[in-house]
This record gives C-alpha cells, structure tokens and sequence, in this order.
C-alpha cells in the first residue's frame, strides 16, 4: 500500500522530498490538482470541492494514509476528510508554535491569503501568541511562479522585496513559511532577508508526525521508494519535471 500526498500543484514535493529521506522504504502516491491550482485564492465552497474530488479519487488508489500537504487545504477541507476516510489523514499548518517559542523579536508568517484568513490558525494564534510577537503576509503570487517555475531573478525579487518592504525586518528573526510552495524560494528569502532571520516550515514535523502514526498503527512497509504521480486524476507519465524539483531540493542550501 501507498502512502498518498496531495497538493494543488507542487508545493508538495517539499514534503514528498521529506519523506523519501525519513522513510526511503515506503511507497508513495503523490497527486497534484494542477488544473484548479492555486487554491489560496479560491472561495471555501471552491476549494472543498477541489479537495473532495481529489480526495476520492485517491481514496480508490490503494493508499493507507494520506499527507493533505497544503497548508489551504488543510485549514478549510480537513475536518471533513477526517469524518468521511477512515485511512489516518495527516494535515499541514504554519510552523508557528515552534516560531513563537524560538523566536527572541517577532515572527513573520508567510502564506497564502486563504491560509491567513482561516479560523484554525487564529485560533492557534490565541492560544500561543499571547504577547502578539507574530504578523501575518500573504504571498499569492509566489504559488503562481512556483508553478511558472520562476524561483529566483528579477519578478522574485522585486515582488518579495516590495511586499518586505511594509515590514521593519530588523524586529523579526523567524520567518514561518505557511505555503509548502514556498520552500522552493529559500535560497532567494535568504538572500534577501537579514541574516539573523530563521526560516521555518512544517514539512519535516510532518513527515516526523506521519512516520509515528504508521508505526503506532503498524502500518509501515518495506519496500522500495517508488514514487507514482498523479496530476488531477490522470497518471503521469513524464515524471522528469518533478524529478528535477526533487533534485533541486537536493541541490538547496540548508533545505
């Protein structure tokens, strides 16, 4: 059996590439719903529909558990996945709690406007950030050149720099990044963010979260890391663009 992951596009691959180095041994199911991506900008009502058919779709697959590795969807469609599947359903959040106990200034949460508008993470907020150290800045047009593949250079720089440019980056020294698409901007936050600033995501607590849950339930496997990719309910057949985003994790400094 497979372990699935699912994103709208890409941004999973992050969490995929995780995976694939905590537990090599394992099979997975990656699905990426590139005809509705980006979700960050959808009503709610769109975005559970999007997750539902996905879901469904994936639930035929032979999976035993499921990674919803997008922070949008998580917030918005998992409580009703977890009522309708009965394979453990493992879902994404910023990487907050971990931000606010580290963090000796302010936080910077990064993510997509539907993310940073949803009650499950203001409801977090109020249960950790009682001294309001921790901002919020919506980045839509990162999810759009990250699908474009356009991760660094001038449209990157110029659009971070401006949306940088609202904030006294001197009062922060954590950055959370709430998009798993925005794991693949590290090099350029970090060239363009003062140095003391850490960057944090959620995807390894994640995969660590998803490794306990299969050995609790016994269901981990021994097999051999293959990976079959899906994009909105059609098989894949040229792999070779997200092989390349694999690598390019590799390849990132301090990823």
């Amino acid at each position: 059996m497979k372990i699935a992951i699912f994103d709208s596009g890409i941004g999973g691959l992050t969490v995929l590439h995780q995976a694939l180095q905590q537990m090599p041994q394992e099979d997975y199911l990656y699905y990426a719903d590139t005809l509705h991506v980006p979700y960050g900008t959808k009503t709610k009502e769109e975005i559970i529909s999007c997750v539902d058919e996905a879901v469904a779709f994936i639930a035929e697959q032979d999976v035993k558990a499921l990674v919803v590795a997008c922070n949008t969807a998580t917030s918005v469609a998992i409580a009703e996945l977890r009522q309708k599947y009965t394979f453990p359903i493992i879902g994404m959040e910023p990487a907050v709690k971990p931000a606010v106990s580290q963090s000796q200034k302010r936080v910077l949460v990064i993510a997509t406007p539907m993310t940073l508008q949803e009650q499950k993470l203001h409801d977090l907020l109020l249960q950790i950030d009682m001294t309001h150290i921790v901002d919020l800045l919506p980045l839509p047009q990162l999810v759009t050149l990250a699908e474009d593949g356009i991760f660094s250079g001038a449209e990157v720089e110029t659009y971070l720099q401006k949306e940088f440019g609202r904030y006294a980056l001197e009062d922060y020294d954590t950055v959370v990044l709430g998009c798993t698409h925005f794991n693949f901007f590290k090099d350029t936050l970090r060239r363009l963010l003062p140095g003391n600033i850490s960057l944090l995501d959620g995807s390894n607590g994640t995969v660590k979260h998803l490794q306990h849950l299969l050995a609790e339930r016994g269901l981990g496997e021994n097999n051999n890391g293959q990976v079959t990719y899906y994009q909105s309910g059609k098989l894949m057949l040229d792999t070779t663009p997200y092989e390349a985003l694999l690598s390019r994790l590799d390849q990132m400094q301090q990823y």
